[in-house]
């Protein structure tokens, strides 16, 4: 996250919102992202594949969402606030769907765990960038 802050602050536009918790999100995000994926790839290589089928999509939707969300966020020059709304939004939910979907699988993959933990995270701190994007 150290780099994050300090690229926000490098820039010479300020922030659409509070940069801490910009950096805390966009940080979040990322590492979102990289567990889902990482999710994903472990569930491909599980003997009962057929049974994480949807474990294995929620993951990817969400990785997918997270790195455009991480991406987008980054971007500090004229954003479109409705847009940044809607899209932190939609990491929010991403991430609660694939969170309800790896817990399910928690007990019997490690991976599942983790990346369930990852998005919850990921979650709450989209949840709380939506209370201060302005």
């Amino acid at each position: 996250m150290k780099t994050t802050k300090l690229m926000i602050k490098a820039h010479p536009l300020e922030p659409f919102c509070d940069s801490e918790k910009l950096a805390a999100a966009i940080a979040e995000i990322n590492i979102c992202a990289q567990a889902c994926t990482a999710c994903a790839d472990a569930c491909l290589g599980e003997k009962n594949i057929a049974e994480l089928v949807g474990c294995i999509r929620s993951d990817l939707d969400c990785a997918d969402i997270c790195y455009a969300t991480g991406a987008v966020l980054s971007r500090l020059t004229q954003p479109s606030r409705e847009l940044l709304r809607s899209l932190v939004q939609a990491c929010a939910v991403a991430c609660s769907v694939c969170a309800a979907e790896c817990e399910k699988h928690a007990s019997m993959h490690e991976h599942c765990k983790l990346c369930g933990a990852a998005c919850r995270s990921c979650e709450k701190e989209c949840r709380n960038l939506l209370e201060v994007i302005r």
